[in-house]
């Protein structure tokens, strides 16, 4: 069983990021705004990683006639997600499975947060080309995760500095510390120098960083006209 399956990490989800990822709910806002520098009016969003909800729920009360596609491979989430959203649900279309199973658009705009981090260089850069694939000439995707320098005394001060974050938003600190552990042993975690430049590789142009909160940092970048 999957992390995001688990009934009782899905159950606290939604008090979870607000404490681990710095100025969580205004990455969400951010997102939406750059978002809404491309995507019309009445236009279409596919939000990869959608499950919990969270940023569907943001998007959805900022831009209230856009339409969106959300993909998780945990239906436990999407489950989730459906409650989070409650009457918004109404515009939204949640799909389990990966990028390869999404919806083929095309959108005008696109998002992947907290999500490919959990994914090895090679998929993430598979996952950016199909992102890209299914975007408007022209739509923005805009992403963030972890990404930091990652030679061994910064990476150690880095994930010091994000359980210190957890730790004073409320997590304790021996949970704080078992996570760094788990994060650094466990996620294929990448130099913020090496994911802006798999967004290159994709094809992205204008890339841009837009975020940084201790561990994490977020890029938008558009898909040429």
């Amino acid at each position: 069983m999957s992390t995001f399956s688990d009934p009782e990490v899905v159950a606290r989800y939604v008090e979870g990021p607000v404490r681990q990822v710095p100025g969580f709910q205004a990455l969400q806002q951010m997102t939406a705004l750059l978002l809404a520098e491309t995507v019309p009016s009445d236009g279409r969003v596919l939000v990869l990683g959608a499950g919990g909800g969270l940023e569907l729920k943001v998007f959805a009360e900022a831009q209230p006639h856009w339409r969106f596609v959300g993909v998780d491979p945990s239906a436990e989430m999407l489950v989730l997600a459906q409650t989070v959203l409650g009457p918004l649900a109404s515009r939204v279309e949640l799909q389990e499975g990966y990028i390869d199973t999404a919806s083929p658009g095309p959108f005008d705009g696109a998002t992947c947060l907290l999500t490919l981090h959990f994914l090895t260089a090679d998929e993430r850069l598979h996952t950016m080309r199909e992102l890209r694939r299914r975007l408007k000439p022209g739509g923005a995707l805009i992403v963030a995760h972890h990404s930091f320098p990652q030679a061994a005394d910064a990476k150690h001060r880095w994930l010091q500095r994000y359980a210190a974050f957890a730790t004073a938003s409320g997590i304790p600190a021996a949970k704080a510390a078992g996570a760094i552990t788990a994060i650094a042993e466990k996620l294929p975690l990448l130099a913020p120098e090496d994911d802006a430049a798999l967004l290159d590789a994709a094809g992205f142009v204008d890339v841009e960083l837009f975020y940084a909160g201790f561990t994490f940092r977020g890029w938008v970048a558009r898909n040429p006209s």
